[in-house]
């Protein structure tokens, strides 16, 4: 009897001792899936994506969906309206809100830099002159949605000389920054206070609104003041950095400057950067769209405007060379 019963409490003591190892085995691997969801997206993220998904999470209920699949009727009034009032489709505008998500169209080996906590601030300032609502609260609210509250001192819509930021920032009223795009700019002029930067432009159709990312180009022009997007040497590119890599570029485009400037401002912008010892560069990385809008180059008026902006820029910089213009 008495081996009956140690048989019995011998087989009782094994089957708990495996089901205490099975409960352990379990309640370890949920500690570790969760530990997985928690901390290797993280690590994966750089700071300025993680505000993001923080402020996509919020706001994602009142994104507008991307309605650019729906057709445009060619034949409405209001179409050309728009058009001639402000240069692209107002209609598509109207119908994509305040909001919208656009894709990320930075290159994949910018998904894995990091950038301090500790970068300077800046003051965005988005010039605007008779620009559509909707466009310019896009404008806005991208702003707000795709950059790190610690690093945004302030907007300011109008220029009321109240730019307490470390940096200035300068938008045009009918663009779209994307994700993690104050960052790289902040980070370059953070390791060299005289570099004048520049994110690479993505293109906003006039027609569609639709976003498409652009390729690795540079802003220049030619004798005639002309301005003009030039391709980038593949020996740019060699280095670690690859595709990231600041460029050296010409001529500052049109998102640093206001529209009732016409045009000349860009070339004023250079010079003044190059004989004060600063250059100009291209952050890849930086990423914002810009709706291309269609101008009416025969008006009588802006195009004696251009004429004597571009002869003043002439008179000023180009010195001896302006003969060869």
């Amino acid at each position: 009897m008495k081996t009956i019963i140690a048989q019995c409490l011998f087989c009782g003591s094994i089957v708990i001792g495996l089901w205490a190892l099975l409960l352990a085995h379990v309640h370890y691997n949920q500690d570790n899936l969760q530990l997985k969801e928690t901390q290797e997206p993280r690590r994966a993220r750089s700071l300025g994506e993680n505000v993001y998904r923080q402020n996509h999470n919020s706001s994602e209920e009142t994104l507008k969906q991307d309605t650019t699949n729906d057709k445009t009727d060619f034949s409405d009034p209001e179409f050309y309206k728009g058009f001639a009032q402000y240069g692209f489709n107002v209609i598509m505008s109207r119908r994509l809100g305040i909001q919208r998500e656009v894709p990320d169209s930075r290159d994949k080996i910018c998904h894995k830099k990091h950038y301090s906590f500790n970068l300077p601030t800046a003051s965005i300032i988005i010039c605007f002159h008779n620009e559509e609502f909707n466009t310019l609260l896009r404008t806005v609210s991208s702003v707000i949605n795709l950059t790190p509250h610690h690093f945004l001192e302030e907007i300011i819509l109008v220029d009321d000389m109240s730019d307490i930021g470390d940096i200035l920032v300068f938008l045009d009223s009918h663009c779209e920054v994307n994700r993690v795009w104050l960052e790289p700019l902040l980070d370059a002029i953070a390791k060299d206070h005289k570099m004048v930067v520049c994110p690479l432009i993505d293109v906003i159709d006039d027609v569609t609104l639709d976003y498409t990312a652009a390729p690795l180009v540079r802003g220049a022009f030619d004798w005639s003041l002309i301005f003009r997007w030039d391709n980038v040497f593949s020996y740019e590119l060699e280095g670690p950095e690859g595709p990231s890599k600041p460029i050296r570029f010409q001529a500052m485009l049109v998102l640093l400057e206001s529209r009732k400037q016409n045009g000349s401002s860009k070339y004023i912008t250079w010079g003044l950067i190059w004989m004060c010892g600063g250059q100009l560069f291209i952050i890849p990385c930086s990423r914002v769209g810009h709706i291309s809008k269609t101008q009416n180059f025969n008006n009588a008026a802006l195009k004696k405007a251009l004429s004597k902006n571009l002869l003043r820029v002439v008179h000023i910089w180009l010195d001896e060379y302006k003969e060869y213009g």
